[in-house]
């Protein structure tokens, strides 16, 4: 009779102990705490402000997704571009994309592969990429855009604004490509 009680009482000793063990084990955060960050790095901020002064009739979006950019017919082909993200899109006073702008930070350590993929992404799609090493400079802005806001981007094609169901969509040829990779 007495190893039954010792049996029980060393079983009862056991389940106490596991459960003292596992009030304590609640005590950690399941989640980290949710804190604020920058929207604009220093390379990021200083692009921007520069951009809204030599531009200030076009609106600039900034950290814009490829798939707000591009569509395809494909999944597959969407999977490529599915975590792309451009630095910076110049619309003109239509709501129109005029330029797509990428800035290489020099602290941040990215493939030059990846870059000339997403320009080659961008330009097939018809869009007006211009990717700058650092920082641009006033100058170098004004030539890129102010220059050629004077002179057509396609000077062949004629818009009909009369003719066209939605006039906002760009009048821009289309290309049928196979991405490889």
């Amino acid at each position: 009779m007495i190893i039954y009680i010792l049996i029980g009482s060393l079983l009862l000793m056991c389940v106490l102990y596991m459960a003292c063990k596992g009030m304590q084990g609640n005590n950690k955060p399941q989640d980290s705490a949710l804190k604020q960050r920058a929207m604009f790095n220093l390379h990021e901020q200083m692009t921007y402000a520069r951009l809204k002064e030599i531009l200030p009739n076009s609106t600039i979006l900034a950290h814009v997704s490829f798939d707000a950019l591009l569509t395809t017919k494909y999944s597959r082909t969407r999977h490529k571009y599915r975590n792309m993200v451009a630095d910076f899109v110049v619309m003109n006073p239509q709501h129109q994309v005029s330029a797509i702008i990428a800035v290489d930070d020099p602290m941040v350590l990215k493939r030059p592969q990846n870059a000339q993929y997403q320009d080659a992404l961008l330009t097939l799609a018809g869009y007006r990429v211009i990717r700058y090493e650092d920082v641009p400079e006033y100058a170098q802005l004004r030539q890129d855009f102010l220059q050629a806001e004077t002179a057509p981007l396609h000077p062949e094609t004629e818009v009909d604004e009369m003719g066209k169901k939605y006039s906002f969509y760009p009048n821009l040829p289309t290309k049928k490509i196979r991405l490889l990779g």
